[in-house]
């Protein structure tokens, strides 16, 4: 019998301190909304910001994408150049199983928002678009060869043209 009353005052504990916790959040907590729009991404340009969108102009990778991604610029901390932020306004489903073949498969709508802010800051500290060169071992068959090949098929391809 006290195995059974002290059993049930550890539930009932148990049982508070869940509803306790359930009531804390905070309005600042992040909760999933299918529905919100995708996180921001950021890329540091060693730029200050009038260079990094002359006139309003955005650089032609960025402004490939349109209406469909919401776009952020702010100086950097420490007077290091400027942050260029970009996030896609419509967030379409990446939950679930469907979601993650896309992602790995490199389907991923926020993966082009990633290529398009690495293409701008190249655009715009260097004057090209920097690609990873084709070598030996990311041609052979081997298991340090399959490394780079992994990494750049995981980044939806973008080292690769």
């Amino acid at each position: 019998m006290k195995r059974v009353v002290t059993g049930a005052v550890i539930t009932s504990i148990g049982l508070g301190i869940a509803r306790w916790l359930k009531s804390r959040r905070t309005p600042g907590m992040i909760h999933h909304d299918p529905k919100a729009p995708y996180r921001w991404q950021w890329v540091t340009i060693n730029r200050p910001p009038e260079e990094v969108a002359p006139d309003g102009r955005l650089p032609e990778p960025l402004a490939r994408l349109g209406d469909a991604i919401e776009i952020q610029k702010r100086k950097a901390p420490g007077d290091k150049g400027t942050e260029l932020g970009a996030r896609l306004r419509q967030r379409t489903s990446t939950a679930g199983a469907g979601g993650m073949v896309r992602r790995i498969s490199g389907d991923d709508p926020s993966q082009e928002v990633r290529r398009a802010l690495r293409e701008a800051k190249s655009l715009i500290e260097i004057g090209e678009v920097v690609r990873v060169e084709d070598s030996m071992t990311m041609r052979e068959p081997t298991p340090i060869g399959k490394l780079p090949d992994m990494a750049t098929q995981r980044a939806g391809g973008e080292g690769r043209q």
